[in-house]
Formats: structure tokens, sequence, C-alpha cells
């Protein structure tokens, strides 16, 4: 052992990462049989504590090691079972700050083996992180979020914590307004405490909207929301007042809602794009099905009291035309999906339809493609008067982002015959951008499985 050890952390100081890595593998696994000998064999205290001592450290350079390869993954996991033996141990602790800072620096984070091993054991550590984008004034309402640069679908864009949090599953006895208004107070509570105890929490929530004079609103710099932003000075020393904070909480967001959406995923602290983002562009959220018609869609919007003014709303009120109309009116009569879509293509080329518009119109009438290309019926009836799956496919993705209905649509597809490559990457790139690039190819098929194969429809 004494000899691996040597070996082991010669090779770490000549900076020999991937031998070192190797040689500390080892010396762990050996450490760990000793130890596990010894208590149960000859439980000698003394001998058990000099393992765990050097188990410990033995774990933290070999964390060091793989942060030096950039395996953030498992050099995380060589930190916390380090500190799982001793909690204070400072080589960990220090290695653990220095791969979390170089996260949020770079975004690489990698979530496969969590994937693969079936999602035990809790949510990955992930630091904060605020990719290429930028805060500016948006033209559908205040303030928006905003492309920096050219982005990829899948491209991490935000790592961010939340201030607090508040969950509750209410039964529907509970459910009622009594209930509601006891968690909306419980978050109340804990954003208070939060901007209580830092001051630039404080400043932070106090940038937000409170929906009120929008257009006058000042536009905050990016380095105020990142994690080494100095802290503030005592202009946060005020308390917020209590009113304006209900307000903002009540509308906060510095990302617009969208049925064209280009974010594909939206929890308390992680954020993806979802499809190819042109820099300058605006950054939007789904509020709701892409995939729903737009007069459903409107019915929506109505029952919220807004009204939508993007991309894709706009052009389709526009583009309203009696003929469309008649097509929905068709299907909801029992008229053949495949007639439908026949008719919603011809009458797109009549129209001189072009590029992301055609796309658009194929999301709002998405179900009858799905059913259409699905039956094999219907496409021996209609298959050589429709277009083809992957140009249906490309062209919904590209309008309003990844979606697992639609890649469940290319994959039956495939099953019918022998899928090519270029077939496979389309479908690696639909996932990627519904589950982003911090998963490899392995892990990314096997969230593809797992999730097409659990969904009921289109």
């Amino acid at each position: 052992m004494q000899e691996l050890r040597l070996k082991a952390n010669e090779l770490l100081l000549r900076e020999e990462w991937q031998e070192s890595v190797q040689v500390y593998t080892q010396f762990i696994d050996l450490c760990q049989e000793q130890s596990s000998n010894t208590n149960q064999h000859y439980p000698n205290t003394d001998q058990i504590n000099k393992l765990q001592k050097s188990l410990c450290l033995a774990l933290s350079n070999r964390a060091e090691a793989r942060s030096r390869l950039k395996d953030f993954t498992e050099a995380l996991e060589d930190c916390d079972q380090a500190l799982k033996i001793e909690t204070t141990h400072f080589k960990a602790l220090l290695c653990k700050g220095k791969i979390l800072l170089c996260l949020n620096r770079t975004g690489a984070f990698d979530l496969s083996d969590w994937v693969l091993n079936g999602f035990r054991g809790s949510f990955p550590e992930l630091a904060e992180y605020i990719g290429p984008v930028e805060i500016k004034q948006s033209q559908l309402s205040g303030r928006g979020l905003f492309a920096a640069k050219n982005i990829d679908a899948g491209t991490l864009l935000l790592v961010n914590k939340a201030i607090a949090t508040e969950r509750g599953i209410l039964s529907s006895e509970d459910s009622n307004e009594n209930a509601q208004l006891m968690m909306w107070k419980n978050f109340i509570d804990e954003v208070v405490e939060s901007t209580k105890k830092c001051r630039r929490i404080q400043h932070l929530v106090s940038t937000l909207s409170t929906g009120e004079e929008e257009e006058k609103l000042g536009v905050p710099e990016m380095s105020l929301f990142r994690q080494e932003a100095e802290e503030i000075s005592s202009k946060s020393n005020e308390e917020l007042d209590m009113v304006r904070m209900m307000s903002i909480l009540d509308v906060n967001s510095l990302v617009e809602d969208s049925v064209s959406a280009s974010v594909l995923g939206k929890n308390k602290d992680y954020y993806g794009v979802g499809l190819d983002v042109k820099a300058g562009e605006e950054i939007t959220f789904a509020y709701f099905d892409v995939l729903l018609p737009m007069e459903k869609r409107r019915e929506m919007s109505n029952t919220w009291g807004f009204h939508c003014h993007c991309k894709r709303c706009k052009f389709e009120q526009f583009c309203s035309k009696q003929e469309m109309k008649e097509i929905e009116m068709g299907l909801e009569r029992g008229l053949e999906v495949g007639g439908a879509i026949f008719r919603l293509e011809e009458g797109m080329k009549r129209w001189m339809v072009r590029g992301k518009e055609k796309g658009y119109l194929r999301a709002s009438f998405w179900p009858s493609y799905c059913e259409a290309y699905g039956s094999e019926k219907l496409m021996k009836r209609w298959g050589r008067r429709l277009p083809a799956l992957d140009v249906v496919v490309d062209s919904v993705a590209e309008a309003t982002g990844s979606d697992e209905r639609v890649v469940k649509v290319l994959l039956m597809g495939g099953l019918r015959r022998t899928a090519n490559v270029v077939e496979m990457e389309r479908v690696m790139k639909l996932g990627r951008g519904i589950y982003g690039k911090v998963v490899k190819k392995q892990a990314m098929k096997s969230l593809l499985q797992h999730e097409v194969h659990g969904l009921s429809g289109c």
C-alpha cells in the first residue's frame, strides 16, 4: 500500500493526471478492502482510523487529478466520499470549491452517470452558471432575456438556485383557497427571510418588475446575477417595501412567455435552449402546449387574461384563412386525418408559406400528423401525397423546439424500416433539444427510450 501511495503522489506532482487516477484507484480499492476486513475480523480502532485518513486523502487527491482531466462529475463524487469520512477535510473542501467555481464559469455539466444509473440517489449538485445571455428591453413586454451569440439547441443557458421554494400536495379536501393562501404566505415569509439575511439577494429582488410601468424599468447588468458579483454596498441597506415585494413575487420573471418557445425546460435551477437561437433573438418560455391550434391557445390565454404577441401567434392570426377553419371543422366532424393534412399542405403551397411559418401551421395540426404517420393503413393510402416524415419533423422542431411527442413519431417511423446514421443523428439532435447537452450519447438514448415509450398519445 505504501508503495502505491508514493507512486500515486509522485504521478500527481508530475501532473500525469490519467496515470495518477489509475494508481489512486488501485490504492483506494485496496484501502477499502482492508478497512472492511479489519472491521469484520480484527476490530482495531487505531488501524481503522489510519486507513480512513489514508482513504480520505487518496480520494481528495484523485478528485484533484480528475478535475484536471475535466471529469468534474467523478471528481465531485470523490470529494463527497472524502467529506463523508471527514466533514472538515481541507483538501477535499478546497478541491470541491474549485470544481464548482470552474463549473460556474464553463457550464460543463455531465449527468450521464446519474441517468444511466436509473436516476438513483439525489440530483447531482450543480454550480450556478450564466451562459451567453443578456437582459434587454423586450418588444413583447417589459424586459427579456436575449442570446448574446448564436446558440445551438441543447446549450445550457442558466443554472440558478432559487431564493425560496414552497411545495405542497393538496388533496381534494384541502385544495381550497385557505390552503393555497397558507402556501403563498410561507413562500413570502421565506423570501423575506432570505432578503434580511443577504443584502445581495435583497438587491436582486428589488431589480424585478412589479408589472407596472415596465417601459420605464432599467435594464440590470448580467454581472449583478453572477455568483462572483461583489457584495452590494450601503445602497441595499434599506428595507424592501412589503407592498412592492408582493407585487414583484406575483409577476416576477425576466424571461418572456410565448407559444413558440426557445427554452427546453424550466424548473428551480436548470434552463436550456430547445432550438437554435440567433444572436440578438429573445429567449422565451412556452406557457401553453406548443402543439395546440391557435384557437385553443387563444382560449387559454383569454382565461389567463392576456394576449400573446409572439411571431407565431401574429402569423397564425394573419394567416387564419377560411380554408384552415374548414379543415379544423372537418377534423371535428370526423374528416380523415390524411385528407386534412393533404388539404393543409396544398393550401400552404398556394399561400406561399415558407420556412418557420410552415412549421407553425404543422405544429398547430400536429395531432393529425402524428396519427397519420403513426398508422400504416393511412400511410398506404396517403403516404405518396404527404411530405416525408423527416421533413415535417425538422420543420416543426425548427419552429417550436424539440418535443418528446415529435421524437416519438420519428422513432416509430424508424421502427418500420432500418434507421440510418442520418436519421439517428436527427433523433439525437432532437434529444439534445429536449434534455440539453448535459448527457452523453448512451445516456441520451436511455432518456429517449424511457420518455418516448412512456408517452401514450400525440
